[in-house]
């Protein structure tokens, strides 16, 4: 676990990129669990999928589930589309942008939450937000656990 500040990482992008949120959704349960996602997922090391897979970013955001969220539920809900879009001020909401623009990956990353059949985590508890990860993010697909996670949410849970 030795990636960028997760503090740094809190401010400079999460906390931003989530305030183009409706105010319903600009949490700190939501800033929380995006951290712990990232961090599980490349420990803000990485912005490519090691092994050559699709992955992209710090998230770990597929190119076709990027796609999906907008053709599928973004472009349903004129208040997250408005979001996204004035965040990315112009620049065309591309997959690509997830490597380069890491608010716009943020922003991605707490919207897949929000898209979740599952209620958000409570601020603070690191098991729920690990458990929600596993059945929301990395799926029963995913070869991550929710033992092998638990310690990258609780160091998010810390700062």
């Amino acid at each position: 676990m030795t990636g960028m500040d997760l503090g740094d990482v809190r401010r400079e992008w999460i906390e931003p990129a989530l305030k183009f949120l409706p105010d319903a959704l600009n949490t700190p349960a939501r800033v929380q669990l995006v951290l712990g996602i990232g961090n599980k997922e490349t420990q803000y090391r990485y912005l490519r999928q090691i092994g050559g897979g699709p992955a992209l970013g710090p998230w770990q955001m597929e190119p076709a589930t990027h796609d999906d969220m907008w053709r599928n539920f973004i472009r349903y809900r004129p208040e997250l589309q408005s979001s996204a879009l004035r965040l990315l001020s112009g620049a065309a909401p591309e997959a690509k942008l997830l490597t380069t623009r890491m608010d716009y990956a943020a922003i991605m990353a707490a919207l897949h939450v929000y898209r979740s059949k599952d209620a958000l985590p409570a601020y603070g508890n690191a098991m729920a937000q690990v458990t929600f990860w596993k059945d929301n993010f990395n799926t029963s697909l995913g070869r991550g656990t929710v033992a092998g996670a638990l310690p990258y949410f609780q160091q998010a849970v810390k700062v």
